[in-house]
């Protein structure tokens, strides 16, 4: 049995322990209730994303809670005002009632019982905050339309003064094999997402770590034009913070390029990381490949075995995750 993976009843007081931990700054005590829950799995803190926000409630200056959720208050203030909305915002126009949202981080945990690449367990939590936004009718410029009551065009934006203190909530734990066989399609080329992870198997033993130790993979449910369920994933760096300024020149050759190459795998931590974040699309321009195929054929040969082939690969069939 996969020590990393609970059975329902565990995942279900896993939910509810996540909910009762307040947040802190390294996630030591979140990571202390996961051993608890999980004592023969070795969970690590991974990564954190931010800069999400989604609807919050209404709320009166003085704080009092009127509700949590603003889209079925608003359906409500509409039934009683018949649907009218200018007999909506003439009620509520000089209220003052304050519309809040919840500010938002990602935060990933992993940890890996295998080596392979997919051999590795993701817990993504939601640490969320709510905060006063606007008011919920600007005075000066009203609604025109429906949609502005959630989404006004001339919003009466306030200070972000915090509502209520941070917390966690579960938001998904992924299994990646299981995501990987998930995307898998009979008939169908291998998903990029495999590709990805199967060309970083390939040559193992030059990378430093497990992939984990470098990657998590962003997933996101969506539906397709037919309403049929996808499931959408991308690698994303656990240090793009330090890559992210790397000064790509990417119109240089030879001896150049080569120091740019170097340098940059050097920063990453681990070979032929030029290549995968070319390949996520990001942090390396997409010409390097090209730079390199004509370096190759003028006979300058500074690319490891393992990144020739990768590249080789690539120019064959190019890809992008």
């Amino acid at each position: 049995m996969n020590p990393c993976l609970p059975d329902e009843q565990t995942l279900e007081r896993m939910k509810t322990a996540i909910m009762a931990v307040p947040p802190r700054p390294h996630h030591s005590t979140l990571l202390q209730v996961l051993s608890g829950l999980l004592p023969g799995c070795e969970f690590r803190y991974a990564l954190s994303r931010g800069g999400w926000h989604r609807l919050g409630g209404v709320i009166r200056q003085d704080g009092t809670r009127i509700s949590r959720n603003i889209e079925s208050w608003l359906k409500e203030a509409l039934i009683e005002c018949d649907g009218d909305l200018a007999k909506y915002v003439e009620r509520y126009r000089h209220e003052g009632l304050l519309a809040t949202r919840h500010n938002g981080k990602s935060h990933y945990l992993v940890a890996h019982y295998g080596p392979d690449s997919a051999d590795f367990v993701q817990i993504e939590i939601e640490e969320t905050q709510e905060v006063v936004a606007r008011l919920l009718v600007n005075p000066a410029h009203p609604p025109q339309e429906l949609f502005e009551l959630t989404d006004p065009i001339y919003p009466a934006v306030l200070d972000a003064a915090p509502v209520g203190s941070s917390r966690y909530r579960f938001r998904r734990l992924a299994n990646l094999r299981q995501v990987m066989a998930r995307q898998a399609m009979p008939g169908m080329s291998v998903a990029p997402l495999a590709r990805f992870m199967n060309e970083w198997d390939s040559d193992r033993k030059v990378r430093k770590g497990h992939f984990s130790d470098h990657w998590v993979v962003g997933i996101q449910d969506r539906l397709d034009r037919y309403s049929n369920a996808l499931l959408s994933t991308k690698p994303v760096s656990r240090y793009c913070h330090k890559l992210e300024t790397f000064p790509w020149q990417a119109e240089v050759r030879g001896v150049e390029l080569a120091d740019q190459i170097q340098a940059f795998d050097r920063v990453a931590g681990y070979a032929d990381a030029w290549y995968f974040h070319m390949v996520t699309g990001r942090l390396v321009p997409h010409s390097i490949a090209y730079a390199l195929d004509k370096d190759l054929e003028s006979s300058l040969d500074y690319l490891a075995a393992s990144g020739k082939r990768l590249l080789e690969g690539w120019l064959e069939e190019p890809y992008f995750v």
